[in-house]
């Protein structure tokens, strides 16, 4: 009779067991890609990231197959739910008709959180494509950190970032690591200064200053890049939230002394520089779309 009722506890415990394998294996993985413009393969004019510009057309062409390439290795790796946030300019670039229909795409703009709209903490990790350096980087293309007209230089806890490093504080708002980024080579060196050692970063150019390049044909980035999503996401669990601690303190620099005066009329704006100014916020996403809409003052 003992023997029975161990028998059926075991076998209570490996039902149990099973149910549990069961729910996490239907949770799937979910991923959050971010697709910017100027990292972007075959990309070394303003001209060609701007609508209407020569060379925009097939550019926003490899725009979105480099996009498929991101979601095709987040599909090898076992992605059960995919979403696309165009992260350039008017945010109105990729191409919904070439897009690979397991994602879903966010177009347009403005957007609250802007290249990172549509991310809450439902994700298990996100992705960013053809994303560039930051601003006054050397040897980098189209080098500029939100507003090429704007910005000079901005700090978060006295530490200088650009796009990546921006928003990678974003996702960890929502507990949420970036495991991939592609881009060009000097983008990829500054990313794996800050973010987590295992980070995978996928180098489609090299910057020959700032309006020249030694690339990748498209085809060729687009495969590296695939392969790059499906390791990255391979690992996910080995890759950390880029955590800032809170409060956070935002340092501006911007290109005039004018841009610095606009910002001042904000209440809690403080000018710490003919060009600077700064302020302090203990939330990260109140204190990111402050920061937004200083720049629209600025730039008016």
């Amino acid at each position: 009779m003992a023997n029975r009722l161990v028998v059926t506890f075991l076998l209570v415990q490996l039902v149990a067991l099973g149910s549990v394998n069961n729910v996490c294996a239907q949770k799937g993985l979910k991923v959050f890609i971010s697709v910017d413009m100027e990292g972007i393969a075959g990309i070394v004019s303003s001209e060609q990231v701007t609508v209407g510009g020569a060379g925009y057309e097939p550019a926003r062409l490899w725009m979105t197959k480099e996009a498929n390439a991101a979601i095709q290795g987040a599909l090898d790796a076992g992605a059960t739910e995919i979403l696309v946030n165009d992260s350039h300019g008017t945010m109105r670039n990729l191409l919904p008709h070439e897009l690979n229909p397991a994602a879903r795409l966010i177009t347009g703009s403005p957007k609250p959180y802007s290249m990172m709209q549509g991310l809450d903490e439902s994700f298990d990790a996100a992705i960013f494509i053809g994303y560039h350096s930051r601003a006054g980087s050397a040897d980098a293309l189209l080098d500029h950190t939100y507003s090429s007209s704007t910005v000079y230089s901005l700090k978060v806890n006295g530490m200088e970032v650009g796009e990546s490093e921006l928003n990678a504080i974003i996702a960890a708002q929502f507990g949420v690591p970036v495991v991939m980024i592609s881009g060009d080579k000097t983008l990829c060196n500054q990313v794996r200064t800050l973010l987590d050692k295992n980070i995978v970063t996928v180098e489609v150019k090299e910057g020959i200053g700032r309006n020249a390049a030694n690339t990748l044909v498209p085809a060729e980035a687009q495969k590296v890049i695939r392969e790059g999503a499906f390791t990255a996401l391979k690992k996910v669990k080995d890759i950390k939230p880029f955590i800032v601690a809170a409060p956070y303190k935002f340092e501006i620099d911007f290109l005039n002394s004018y841009q610095a005066e606009a910002a001042e009329l904000i209440p809690g704006i403080e000018r710490t520089g003919p060009r600077t100014v700064s302020y302090s916020n203990s939330n990260f996403l109140d204190g990111f779309r402050l920061f937004r809409a200083i720049l629209v003052l600025a730039a008016n």
